[in-house]
């Protein structure tokens, strides 16, 4: 049976679900309910609630994005929105059929990100100068992103009781706080141990005593301070792609792709839900898929023989 509802204590109920059954991060919830609130000043326009919606509604909408020059990609990010707004309201009971079943997302193209080679990401590394307050600190900030494929707000969130040096493992918690075991290689828990005696000297701020990366004032770091340091190494090391914190996680990523690791173990290294979204780092030049080909098919096996 259709549950009767106003607006308000309809969106205070999805808001919850997001936060508490969806596990959403207080940014997640904020983008769903952008999306929310450009559904419903549209609706407002047209005289209807939420509830009544219909398909033909929705895609005047979306029309109408596109006609005002919204791009494709934010386009496809608020239908996202409102799939996952009318979901709420089928699970709910709130309506009895959802109007989104049939609204496609606009075609958008696959944007890979930069990536670096071996030999960039070696000469971003170097080029930190170690006598400087934080020339440690930085180093062993980039070779753990690089090392473990972390995010950003993973990077800045580890703390002591995350890190299994001895097993060469870090706990990490990821979006949605589901947590993960990622392994650390023997460089990256070498720079993060020359790291520690800097650490102990800074004063730290009580409720910062387990974080591992720390600022000057004694706090986490900022993701600010995060892209600041690579494109201050970047731009030292003399390399000219655009560099973010995430070029770090897709090196990472596709130096593993390249080096012969299961897609499957990637995608757990990383910590995506979908294999779907691990697919993007499958972007191997030619030269590389021809000498696998040539390499590990069994009728190239033969001809050579």
């Amino acid at each position: 049976m259709k549950k009767n509802s106003d607006d308000s204590e309809l969106f205070t109920a999805y808001h919850t679900y997001l936060q508490l059954e969806k596990s959403l991060s207080p940014r997640s919830v904020a983008a769903y309910s952008d999306d929310l609130n450009k559904l419903t000043a549209y609706l407002r326009v047209v005289g209807k609630k939420p509830e009544d919606a219909t398909l033909d509604d929705l895609q005047e909408m979306i029309s109408g994005l596109h006609e005002i020059g919204i791009s494709p990609r934010s386009q496809a990010r608020i239908v996202s929105g409102i799939k996952s707004f009318y979901r709420f309201l089928s699970l709910e009971n709130y309506i009895e059929k959802d109007p989104t079943e049939l609204l496609e997302s606009p075609k958008i193209g696959l944007k890979l990100p930069e990536f670096l080679t071996i030999s960039e990401i070696n000469s971003i590394i170097e080029s930190i100068d170690r006598s400087l307050p934080e020339g440690q600190r930085n180093r062993a900030i980039l070779e753990t992103l690089y090392s473990c494929g972390l995010r950003v707000s993973e990077l800045i969130g580890l703390r002591f009781s995350d890190l299994y040096l001895d097993e060469e493992f870090i706990k990490v918690e990821g979006k949605g706080r589901k947590q993960r075991l990622v392994p650390i290689s023997p460089v990256a828990i070498k720079e993060i141990n020359l790291y520690l005696p800097d650490r102990n000297k800074i004063p730290v701020k009580k409720g910062y005593e387990d974080v591992l990366f720390l600022s000057r004032r004694g706090t986490s770091l900022s993701r600010i301070m995060i892209f600041h340091i690579v494109k201050v190494q970047t731009e030292s090391a003399g390399i000219r792609k655009t560099v973010s914190p995430h070029t770090f996680r897709h090196s990472f990523a596709t130096h593993l792709l390249e080096g012969g690791a299961n897609l499957r173990a990637i995608q757990q290294m990383l910590g995506h839900e979908k294999i779907a979204t691990t697919e993007i780092y499958t972007h191997l030049d030619r030269d590389f898929l021809r000498s696998e080909i040539l390499e590990h098919h069994p009728r190239n096996r033969v001809e050579r023989s």
